[in-house]
């Protein structure tokens, strides 16, 4: 039996508690078919495998959710990435950011281990999806990385780059609504520059029309190998 990860968020200053037992992280939800079979096409050419679908749904331990200020990761080889996700709890659909932090050395070979193998930081506050659906395409994805007291711009577009949660969701359930304990990452945009490591990463989902962010930010700590 799978003993959930018990994760409390904030919604209009209200507490949601929510037991989560399955952590799904969609991968290739970029809208634009043709730019993802490129960047796949790249990818094969220094021996990244091909997926099996886009987009693809990837397993992940719930276990490895966590709000906390500050994860570890082996060695600098890992770096964040700004994701919302989607999360079905006390009967409703909810929207937050995260990070799907990955180990790059390992999804250099195996994409599905890679997955497994950090912590995936989320941020504490939540909007209903019925708060932001009318505007989603508006929504604004951004992502900063601290190295060495350096702060730089990692990640920014417009969330209407990646499928909209609704054609996820269908895609992964055949149709049907995400299961009760399911939190989701939806995908991710290009970085600006070279993807790399750093000492502290931070997210944002910015609302344009109602002027109000999600953020959510975490130190990482890097550890050494066998000593």
């Amino acid at each position: 039996m799978t003993t959930p990860t018990e994760l409390h968020f904030i919604y209009d200053g209200k507490t949601i508690d929510a037991s989560v037992d399955q952590l799904v992280i969609a991968g290739w939800t970029g809208r634009d078919t043709a730019a993802v079979e490129e960047h796949i096409a790249e990818l094969e050419a220094i021996g990244v495998a091909r997926p099996p679908a886009t987009p693809c749904f990837y397993r992940a331990s719930a276990s490895l959710l966590t709000q906390a200020p500050s994860i570890q990761a082996l060695g600098v080889g890992s770096s964040g990435e700004a994701e919302c996700f989607m999360l079905a709890a006390q009967g409703d659909l909810w929207v937050g950011v995260g990070s799907d932090h990955t180990d790059r050395v390992v999804e250099a070979f195996d994409v599905t281990v890679s997955k497994q193998m950090c912590a995936k930081p989320v941020g504490a506050n939540l909007w209903r999806h019925a708060d932001v659906a009318d505007h989603w395409d508006d929504l604004i994805l951004r992502s900063y990385a601290t190295t060495d007291g350096a702060r730089r711009l990692y990640q920014e577009g417009s969330i209407a780059a990646l499928k909209p949660p609704g054609e996820l969701i269908e895609g992964y359930r055949d149709g049907g609504a995400l299961e009760p304990g399911t939190l989701m990452f939806g995908g991710t945009l290009a970085v600006i520059g070279d993807v790399g490591g750093a000492d502290r990463f931070e997210v944002e989902i910015y609302d344009p029309k109602r002027d109000t962010s999600l953020n959510h930010a975490y130190d990482i700590q890097a550890l050494p190998g066998a000593i």
